[in-house]
């Protein structure tokens, strides 16, 4: 309720500490009630909330190397070059579908939405500006696609976690899940490619201010996507999300210095150093700080200005208090108590499938975190689903459908507070035209309710168990 009234009273800005506060004073609402009422020790939600801000601590720093990243991408000159060759390449009409199709291929070969967000996605965004397109419906393109393809990818962790811990063979896993997510990505693509349709009206004009714009302002050089390729040879070969960005942001440094020391100049602004410490020092505030270069066009100086490390710190900020919140209402019970009712009434098919999906979007509201949602409501509804008969990967597909899709579309969530602010749009402006992540679980609900491709599991495995 309070994060209600905060999303009500500050909009998008709820994201800058008002959601901060609701959640720090959720879990203090929760505590004191466990404590006096059920005598919960204190030092139960302690270890809880050092074990799970623990648990996320390496998605901190991922995020500050996504902010790197961001930084040195833009200054280097590798988003401007792609912004100015595929404002001339991309048609309007088809850029919508285009843009979910390649986040979708990305994703499948990185395993991973938020690097493929932090890195064609922001290229995309900019030649949608560029284009004159919706940011919103671009977003929603974006991020369609990335969890389009970190859902199917073998080498996502979020499948592998689902696979995992219900005891399911990852590839028979992924087979399993084309059922519902092969025909909802059929009409996510068929409803970005209507809605591009219409699209096209004043382009001209547009690319024409963005391609001189950048021409003046940038060396706008091939050169630079070495960088985007040497960091795809990186994915490909399966390094650690952690690893590849923070190599592709030294790289990026390392063009920016070779190719845009003139805007490194004026990024440090400075007279009193020598040449040397005042590339140092542009390139230093490009990693950590907001850089803002002049491009003679007010839309394109917006587009063009970054963050660095410190425009992640309120997503982290609400991350640890997300976490904080999370990890109380787990230690508390009160998770485990209310999901325990909505079991108790998942007597047929469709009921458990429904209540499965529930129970997951619920835990990535409460939760803050989507491998927390998929592990508890993989653990809550393992024993429901044996009980009734039904296999393991219903259960593992069930979970991704509902947990790893539905992350994105909650503002105080991990996945949707990062994505807000990689992309910058706030979580509730994209969210509408997340068709992929929205239409997923409806999806899963309707193949439920037909019955396709749902089988019990043989009379002679029910025996064994």
């Amino acid at each position: 309720m309070m994060l209600g009234t905060v999303i009500y009273l500050f909009g998008s800005d709820s994201l800058s500490g008002g959601s901060q506060m609701a959640l720090l004073m959720g879990a203090a609402v929760c505590v004191t009630i466990s404590m006096t009422v059920y005598r919960v020790p204190w030092k139960t939600f302690e270890q809880r909330i050092i074990k799970t801000i623990g648990d996320v601590s390496v998605t901190l720093v991922i995020l500050l190397a996504v902010g790197m990243l961001s930084g040195s991408w833009m200054i280097s000159g590798i988003v401007p070059t792609l912004i100015y060759y595929g404002v001339q390449i991309m048609s309007p009409q088809f850029f919508l579908v285009s843009a979910c199709v390649i986040c979708s291929l990305v994703s499948v070969l990185s395993g991973s939405s938020w690097t493929t967000v932090a890195t064609i996605g922001v290229a995309l965004l900019g030649i949608s500006e560029a284009l004159g397109i919706s940011a919103a419906w671009t977003a929603g393109a974006i991020i369609s696609g990335a969890y389009f393809g970190d859902k199917m990818s073998p080498l996502s962790d979020t499948t592998i976690l689902a696979s995992s811990i219900t005891g399911v063979d990852l590839f028979a896993h992924i087979r399993y899940m084309m059922y519902t997510t092969v025909p909802t990505f059929l009409i996510t693509l068929i409803i970005f490619l209507v809605a591009g349709l219409g699209n096209g009206e004043g382009t001209e004009l547009h690319v024409a201010e963005y391609t001189e714009g950048l021409a003046n302002t940038f060396n706008i050089s091939l050169w630079t996507l070495l960088v985007p390729v040497l960091t795809g040879i990186l994915i490909f070969r399966r390094v650690s999300s952690l690893i590849v960005l923070f190599t592709s942001a030294i790289m990026a440094g390392v063009m920016a210095l070779i190719l845009q020391p003139h805007i490194l100049h004026q990024i440090a602004n400075t007279e009193e150093l020598s040449t040397f410490m005042s590339l140092m020092k542009g390139l230093a505030i490009t990693y950590y700080g907001a850089t803002a270069v002049d491009t003679g066009s007010e839309a394109l100086n917006d587009l063009v200005s970054t963050g660095g490390m410190a425009g992640m710190l309120n997503t982290i900020w609400l991350i640890v208090c997300a976490m904080c919140f999370g990890a109380v209402m787990v230690a508390s019970g009160m998770i485990e108590s209310i999901t325990r009712v909505i079991i108790r009434m998942a007597k047929t098919r469709f009921s458990l499938v429904s209540t499965t999906v529930g129970t997951g979007f619920f835990l990535n509201i409460t939760t803050g975190d989507q491998f927390i949602s998929i592990v508890l409501t993989a653990d809550m509804y393992r024993d429901a689903y044996r009980q009734q008969g039904y296999e393991s990967r219903l259960l593992s597909r069930t979970t991704e459908d509902a947990a790893t899709v539905t992350s994105v579309l909650v503002p105080w969530n991990t996945c949707g507070m990062t994505q807000a602010a990689v992309l910058g749009v706030p979580t509730l402006v994209y969210l509408p035209y997340c068709f992929f992540n929205i239409i997923s679980p409806l999806m899963t609900l309707l193949v439920a309710a037909i019955g396709w491709k749902i089988k019990k599991r043989d009379q002679a495995d029910q025996e064994a168990d």
